[in-house]
């Protein structure tokens, strides 16, 4: 494990040609830019969790047939500072940092109520964000950084505090037809009331306001959810939306701020703040688009930890999402590096299985209906809303499918009904061992693997002029446990499974956790979303059948 977890990588600043097998689509022009840690060790010092790393970008340049790699780590100003000193003095959620370790008690103080409400790193090492025509890395933290996705190069710290109040937000957003942003974060605090904050950044705006300026200087509060607990707010990774809805889940996986407040000073890490309360509840909050305010119901299931949303739709009168769901916070337990490191296959074996669960919501609810009913009418799912006392609704979920992470959709589906999940595999091990395709309607799986391969996180990238859901390729970023196979770049036909490419390249690659496909030929160029790819191949199939 330590081949995959605690080696740093090297950086390839330059582009190296894959030695491609098997046939690319020519209709696959374009670059797969991804992100996840690659550094774990800073001198003789040592991050304590897998998601503590230092982030490293890497991307694949598909033109005409050919592809090239290359990989960079980010300039954060926390890799500078780490680099500068040769040791970690910048702290993660997992890792309590000490600047300089020989501070006198006055200054040991100062820096005890400085990180009261912490300055956060800005390390962002998770996800890439397309906010108008340009992209940035992201993490969970108020910071963001853009970057060149071309030549990988970091360029600007952006700060979302000052645009909208929050100290922590996904990196999950999500993009409407027109490119516009809508991501969610938590304000801590402020003013004596700790709040889930739902915002949204316009892809454009009228060239008058425009003038070269970043569309986050345009962004807004969309609404805003009192947290259940002022000390305690949720953690969460990733949220849902249907055409008219958004989902949020306040899961009993808690920050709490007391403690954060005196990690510093009792040297412990702010993730050790977080603690998972399997005897509370996880409230479904639906909040309605249109009136951007959430719906009065009280809807809750059993305590649980979700961090990816699949997808939520409406269907008759509820709403139908689907999520990846864990009975208990083991998972991110699991990723401290001496766990990845040490006795690893029984540690696996101790998490809880992730397990993709439909739950459906009734966006009407009958006063008049008997206590105990079911106000679920579809007849799709097997998922129940039992009303109960004072106006409260327990939600059941379907199991649909247990060990898959990492889902992706066909973008083009978001918050749309639809069939298919692209995911990877993960069985008795929360490491991905196959890439799968789910079938919701059927309940059928198809599955690509290979011997001491581990892939990352399968992306769909639909087919010009594509009219079904699977019509397009399979993209995934593929690592090796065996010295003698070189990394590849995977490419696989979304609707059997077949392999259609591989480009491997001879470099140090690294598992990375998630990104985006830029399609088109020309770097400098504005790109697309995949929703609003998806929306110029509409309107062109629409124009075709007018004429």
């Amino acid at each position: 494990m330590d081949l995959i977890f605690g080696k740093n990588k090297k950086e390839q600043l330059e582009p190296v040609k894959a030695k491609v097998t098997g046939r690319i689509p020519a209709w696959l022009q374009g670059t797969l830019l991804r992100n996840g840690p690659g550094m774990h060790t800073v001198g003789e010092s040592r991050y304590n969790h897998w998601f503590d790393g230092l982030a490293l970008l890497h991307s694949f340049t598909i033109r005409d047939g050919e592809v090239h790699y290359r990989s960079k780590y980010l300039r954060s100003d926390t890799y500078n500072a780490n680099i500068e000193a040769n040791r970690i003095v910048v702290s993660e959620f997992g890792t309590m940092a000490y600047p300089d370790p020989c501070k006198n008690i006055f200054s040991k103080a100062f820096s005890y109520l400085s990180h009261t409400i912490p300055d956060f790193t800005d390390n962002c090492l998770i996800n890439i964000m397309k906010c108008g025509d340009d992209f940035y890395a992201t993490t969970e933290t108020n910071y963001i950084r853009k970057i060149d996705p071309w030549t990988l190069e970091t360029l600007q710290k952006v700060d979302y505090r000052k645009y909208v109040a929050i100290n922590l937000a996904t990196s999950h957003p999500h993009y409407d037809g027109a490119g516009d942003v809508l991501n969610m974060g938590t304000s801590i605090v402020d003013k004596g009331k700790t709040k889930y904050v739902i915002f949204k950044i316009p892809a454009t705006m009228p060239e008058a306001k425009r003038k070269g300026k970043s569309p986050l200087r345009h962004t807004e509060v969309f609404c805003s959810i009192p947290s259940r607990s002022l000390l305690s707010p949720s953690y969460y990774h990733s949220f849902g939306i249907s055409e008219n809805y958004i989902v949020f889940l306040e899961q009993p996986f808690r920050l709490d701020i007391l403690k954060m407040a005196t990690a510093y000073m009792r040297g412990v890490s702010w993730a050790s703040c977080m603690a998972f309360h399997r005897e509370d509840k996880t409230y479904i909050h639906i909040i309605d688009q249109r009136t951007r305010k959430p719906v009065p119901t009280k809807f809750y299931t059993d305590a649980m930890v979700v961090f990816h949303h699949v997808n939520a739709y409406e269907e008759g009168d509820c709403i139908l999402f689907d999520v990846i769901a864990y009975e208990d916070n083991s998972l991110y337990q699991l990723f401290y590096l001496a766990n990845l490191n040490k006795d690893f296959e029984e540690n696996c074996r101790l998490t809880s299985v992730p397990t993709l669960r439909r739950f459906a919501v009734p966006l009407h609810v009958d006063k008049n209906a008997e206590v105990g009913s079911n106000l679920i009418k579809v007849a799709s799912t097997t998922a129940t809303a039992l009303k109960e006392k004072d106006d409260q609704v327990y939600c059941q979920p379907e199991a649909l499918y247990e060990g898959l992470e990492l889902p992706r959709i066909n973008y083009a589906h978001n918050g749309k009904q639809y069939r298919y999940v692209f995911a990877a595999e993960v069985q008795w091990s929360p490491i991905p061992t196959k890439i799968l395709k789910y079938d919701i309607l059927t309940k059928s799986t198809l599955k690509w693997s290979e011997k001491c391969c581990w892939p990352a996180e399968p992306l769909f990238v639909p087919a010009p002029g594509a009219k079904d859901e699977d019509d397009g390729i399979i993209l995934s970023a593929i690592v090796s446990t065996d010295p003698q196979k070189p990394p590849f770049l995977l490419i696989l036909d979304a609707k059997n499974f077949t392999e259609l490419a591989r480009a491997s390249v001879a470099v140090e690659m690294h598992l990375d956790l998630h990104g985006l496909f830029i399609p088109g030929t020309d770097g400098g160029t504005r790109s697309q979303t995949p929703a609003e790819t998806q929306a110029d191949e509409a309107a062109d199939c629409q124009a075709a059948s007018q004429a």
